[in-house]
């Protein structure tokens, strides 16, 4: 019972989400391969949320019924906005690296079980890369017994995460488990040959991106930047309320977004639709989802 409450902690505390969160949707396991030039990345599912539309959460600013217009020009029902929760792996120069840990073992999360899938056990992985602390990202650091889920890794996340995350009480157990793991760097740091942290602020108070570069191939992991495939997109300057400082972050979103945009670039965002890989492309004064095409993963 201890380690239910854990982890329904780490997603109420640090990820700031009230009481419906807290029974996050199960999903089944998922694995799906592509190829960053020569670096193998692998796109795990690990479960989903359905944040209801009651203007605590998207569009705080805007109201229901503005998100509602939105979900609706987009084909979706207009009562709650589906969240996917996913995690990458990365097999680069020696390492097996995994970015953010999902839910967690008490709260429907199958990252282990999508681990396996592509063929990776817990010990296997040498390094844990975390964007931000919130709950939906490092509540699988733990097993469901309370102990290191990925004993043989490193724990890495920038100086400021890793302060705020020390400074949340609900979450001292989590952080007396990992702190012999912990290894942190500097916003824009190379972190593993091949992996470089991009600092995308507002989140947070030490949220990164990762990105992977393999020749002239490269893949932005954006983190929490956007949370909804449609209404992050289609509206970015709408207030999340997820965000710690909402006018930074939606800044950051807008000046992101417009660059990856003009760039063509290839991102994984972890709450978009499974296998959350894709571009986004500008329209109007937002932007819209371009998924990858299933041509690109191997299984």
């Amino acid at each position: 019972m201890a380690v239910k409450k854990l982890a329904f902690a780490l997603v109420a505390t640090l990820g700031a989400m009230p009481s419906w969160a807290q029974t996050p949707q199960a999903v089944a396991p998922e694995a799906r391969n592509f190829m960053i030039g020569k670096i193998k990345v692998t796109a795990l599912h690990d479960g989903g949320l359905s944040i209801p539309n009651d203007g605590k959460t998207f569009g705080v600013d805007a109201g229901a019924s503005a998100v509602a217009s939105v979900l609706r020009a987009n084909g979706q029902p207009t009562d709650a906005i589906p969240v996917s929760i996913n995690s990458l792996l990365v097999r680069v120069s020696g390492h097996i690296v995994l970015i953010d840990t999902g839910l967690g073992a008490k709260a429907n999360s199958v990252l282990i079980a999508s681990l396996a899938a592509a063929g990776i056990a817990p010990g296997d992985v040498t390094d844990v890369l975390i964007t931000h602390t919130h709950g939906d990202h490092v509540g699988g650091l733990v097993d469901s017994g309370g102990r290191i889920a990925f004993p043989n890794a490193k724990v890495r996340m920038a100086t400021a995460e890793w302060v705020y995350m020390k400074s949340q009480p609900n979450v001292a157990t989590l952080v007396a488990a990992i702190n012999p793991k912990v290894a942190t760097f500097a916003p824009g740091s190379v972190v593993i040959p091949g992996i470089r942290s991009v600092d995308i602020p507002g989140h947070t108070p030490g949220h990164v991106g990762y990105e992977i570069t393999s020749g002239n191939q490269r893949l932005l992991d954006i983190g929490d930047t956007a949370h909804s495939s449609f209404i992050s997109l289609a509206m970015p300057d709408w207030t999340m309320g997820f965000d710690g400082n909402k006018a930074v972050a939606k800044k950051s979103r807008r000046t992101t977004l417009t660059r990856l945009s003009e760039n063509h670039a290839l991102i994984f965002a972890p709450h978009f639709p499974y296998p959350a890989v894709g571009t986004v492309a500008a329209k109007g004064n937002g932007f819209v989802w371009v998924p990858a095409a299933p041509s690109k993963f191997t299984n």
